[in-house]
């Protein structure tokens, strides 16, 4: 594995119009400031959680999952750890590409997917079209994105920009392990249920108890990724008495049970 010693890959992804770019690297440091690429991002990470804010959204990028980021949306990249290893391809915009390609998400990566990218972990810099193997092989694995990526998973969280919703989702992140209800935020912050539930929908498209369950979930995944606790100790952290709930909870919008992704953990993280 290459070590991740500076940025200069960044400035070459888009030096040549018509070639996909491969870079395999430790990341080597915890911050790659805001940029913006001309072709479209795959980008995979192992060996720990990658936080990508782009200006609406922040993404939580964790073991076994990858993320999507279309040509010209601005992003920063902050991984937990310098040790992370990330492995991206960049592919030029194509004619014939579909709404996938359009939008960020972040997907599982099943077994067939892991393949192909794992073999591309031997090409470094540019690919260019009259290289037909490899370049018929990596134009495949972006066919394949939108062919198998039909449901993006629910991991991440809108930037808020009303001064009131700032102050509560920061008040919800801090008191993640309580019962925090809704009426019990509307009193908290004198603010009536009803307008409380206007401002979810108008400043985040999504309800309180939808950015409340994500929020959990983001953070049951990062202790399950950083910390050395069980999953009873995790579910009871983030604010679940249940732990069949948690586990559904967790099932539903990471796509793996918490013991599934617990038992693949070290493998992921080799």
């Amino acid at each position: 594995m290459e070590k991740y010693v500076n940025r200069y890959y960044l400035t070459e992804v888009d030096r040549y119009d018509d070639t996909i770019y491969c870079h395999h690297a430790m990341m080597g440091e915890k911050l790659i400031p805001e940029h913006v690429h001309k072709k479209g991002q795959f980008l995979y990470t192992e060996g720990g959680v990658v936080y990508l804010n782009t200006p609406k959204q922040s993404y939580f990028l964790p073991a076994r999952h990858y993320i999507w980021i279309p040509a010209g949306v601005r992003h920063s990249i902050h991984p937990s750890s310098a040790e992370v290893i990330m492995r991206n391809l960049y592919f030029p915009v194509y004619e014939h590409d579909d709404d996938f390609f359009m939008r960020p998400g972040i997907y599982p990566v099943d077994s067939l997917l892991m393949e192909l990218m794992m073999f591309t972990n031997r090409w470094n810099g540019n690919i260019w079209p009259d290289d037909d193997g490899r370049y018929s092989i990596a134009k495949a694995f972006k066919m394949l994105l939108s062919e198998l990526g039909r449901g993006a998973l629910p991991l991440s969280l809108p930037y808020p920009s009303d001064p009131r919703l700032v102050k509560i989702v920061e008040y919800m992140d801090q008191h993640i392990a309580n019962h925090v209800s809704f009426r019990h935020i509307a009193n908290q912050f004198d603010i009536s249920e009803r307008s409380l539930a206007r401002l979810f929908q108008k400043e985040l498209n999504m309800s309180f108890i939808q950015y409340f369950t994500i929020l959990r979930m983001l953070k049951g995944l990062k202790l399950l990724l950083d910390e050395k606790l069980s999953i009873n100790e995790v579910a009871a952290r983030v604010g679940y008495s249940s732990l069949p709930t948690f586990s559904n909870t967790f099932t539903k919008i990471v796509g793996v049970r918490p013991s599934e992704y617990v038992k693949h953990k070290s493998l992921w993280n080799q």
